[in-house]
């Protein structure tokens, strides 16, 4: 089966499970694509397990403008041939908040040089550039995966500082992040701790935000 014919059966598939009341709600959500078959998660991670997973239809299902196409093209996409210069292609396109949490989870997450990459996209100017690099260090936190100290701190002084001046989308991105930084060990949460106890009386909401999270992750 060719290129083409792969598309072709995938498309087919996506829309056998096509839910049109899902698609309707994330078009009112604000999420727009150029087609959306609103098929869940679940059915596409079966329907990604039955394809073996290529270089070639994954950058192929990314081009599409199709919700589904753009998730399962993550699942697909090799690590060993996803070079860092595609990563940056692929960020710089990256459509919405949706696309970047399945791609962290599904690809960005597995790549050998996410640690570094992840870094670098949390100093960027876009603002899907910087979710997805405070999203794959979340991922990368939860796999236990541990900072040294000098990272720690440039981590942090950056998530912070998007907590308290990013987009929503950032913002959320970042509290993530923190979130899990704190829970890799007590050392990470006191860290943070000290970092923000001096918003316990702030009036800026950004600020109270910030502070409430640490301190409901303390469950104090």
């Amino acid at each position: 089966m060719d290129l083409h014919e792969q598309l072709k059966a995938i498309k087919t598939q996506l829309r056998l499970f096509m839910n049109g009341a899902v698609s309707q709600s994330m078009r009112e959500k604000g999420l727009r694509y150029k087609l959306n078959f609103g098929v869940d998660l679940p059915r596409l991670k079966e329907i990604a397990a039955g394809i073996e997973k290529n270089h070639d239809l994954a950058q192929a299902l990314w081009k599409e403008d199709i919700r589904e196409c753009k998730i399962l093209a993550g699942m697909l996409q090799p690590v060993d041939t996803f070079y860092p210069e595609i990563a940056d292609i692929w960020i710089e396109y990256m459509p919405n908040t949706e696309i970047a949490e399945m791609t962290c989870m599904s690809l960005f997450q597995h790549l050998p040089y996410a640690p570094a990459k992840s870094f670098q996209w949390i100093a960027g100017e876009g603002e899907l550039e910087q979710v997805c690099g405070y999203l794959t260090i979340a991922r990368l936190l939860m796999k236990k995966g541990d900072m040294t100290e000098r990272a720690s701190g440039e981590f942090l002084d950056q998530a912070i500082a998007a907590v308290l001046s990013g987009t929503y989308s950032v913002r959320n991105a970042a509290l993530v992040a923190i979130r899990r930084f704190m829970q890799h060990n007590e050392e990470h949460a006191f860290k943070v701790c000290r970092l923000v106890e001096s918003l316990a009386d702030s009036e800026n909401q950004s600020e109270q935000i910030l502070y409430n999270m640490v301190k409901d992750e303390l469950g104090e």
